[in-house]
C-alpha cells in the first residue's frame, strides 16, 4: 500500500480522519514539532525517511479568524510559506499533494460558484489559503479541495437563517476521503446548499434562529459552491 503523510493529524478534521481510517497502517500523522511546515530541512528529513507517495496537507492556522488580521506574519509563514515548502518537497521527491483550501476564497455575492469561477477571498484567512493554492497550482501532481465543513454536533446554540452554506460534517468527508486522492485539479467539497439554521436543525431540533446583520467584518452571506463535481465522483444524493 502507498504511504501517506497526513499533516494536521491533531486538528479537528485530523482527529476524525484517524477515527475512520485508523486501521490503515500506511498513513503517518507526524506532530507539528516533527513535521514543522516552516522548517524545510526538518520536513525533508522526515520525507526521506517515510518515502510517501502522497501528502495530505490539512494543517493550517484557521481560528480565531482575528489572528489573520492581527498577526499576519504568522498566517503568512504557516499557511502560505509553509504550504510552499511542502510543494517544493513534493516536486523534488515526486509526491502527490492534496491541499485543503476553503470556500471562503470565492466572492460572497451570488453563490453556486464552480471550480473555474473567479476568486475573491473574503478575509485574510481566505487570502492565506489562496496563497497556498497558488503554490499548489504550480505542481501538476496535485489536488486542491475547497472545503466547507464543520464539527458534529453543531457547536452553536443558534443558526443563521439568512446565511447560505454548503456545510457537511467532518465525519462525512472522512468516510469518503480516500476516494478522492487519485483526482487532480480543484474540487469543491461540501453538502447541499441550505441556510445554517436548516443544516443545524436536522441534528438539533432545539436550535434557535438568528438573523445575521451584515457589516464589514461579518460572515459571508453566500459563498456557496456548486458541488456537482464532488457528487459525480462519489455518486451521492
Amino acid at each position: 500500500m502507498k504511504k501517506i503523510i497526513f499533516t494536521g493529524g491533531n486538528g479537528k478534521f485530523g482527529r476524525i480522519f484517524k477515527k475512520f481510517n485508523f486501521n490503515r497502517a500506511n498513513i503517518y500523522y507526524p506532530s507539528s514539532s516533527i513535521f514543522d511546515v516552516t522548517n524545510l530541512s526538518k520536513m525533508e528529513k522526515y520525507v526521506k525517511k517515510i518515502k510517501p507517495k502522497f501528502i495530505i496537507h490539512s494543517a493550517a492556522i484557521s481560528r480565531p479568524m482575528e489572528l489573520h488580521e492581527k498577526k499576519i506574519e504568522k498566517s503568512i509563514n504557516t499557511n502560505i510559506i509553509g504550504t510552499s515548502n511542502i510543494v517544493n518537497l513534493c516536486h523534488k521527491y515526486k509526491i502527490k499533494l492534496i491541499y485543503f483550501s476553503t470556500n471562503y476564497v470565492y466572492p460572497s455575492k451570488k453563490g453556486n460558484y464552480k471550480e473555474y469561477d473567479p476568486l475573491l477571498p473574503f478575509n485574510n484567512y481566505a487570502w492565506s489559503k489562496l496563497g497556498g493554492e497558488c503554490a499548489v497550482q504550480m505542481l501538476k501532481n496535485s489536488l486542491i479541495l475547497r472545503v466547507c465543513m464543520t464539527e458534529k454536533p453543531f457547536m452553536y446554540e443558534y443558526g443563521y437563517t439568512n446565511l447560505k452554506t454548503n456545510f457537511m460534517f467532518h465525519e462525512d468527508l472522512a468516510k469518503v476521503f480516500l476516494k478522492l486522492i487519485d483526482k487532480k485539479g480543484v474540487i469543491n467539497i461540501g453538502g447541499p446548499v441550505q441556510s445554517v439554521y436548516s443544516f443545524a436543525k436536522k441534528n438539533n431540533p432545539k436550535i434557535k434562529k438568528k438573523f445575521l446583520k451584515t457589516k464589514k467584518d461579518s460572515l459571508p452571506l453566500n459563498s456557496t459552491m456548486n458541488v456537482g463535481k464532488f457528487k459525480k465522483i462519489l455518486k451521492v444524493w
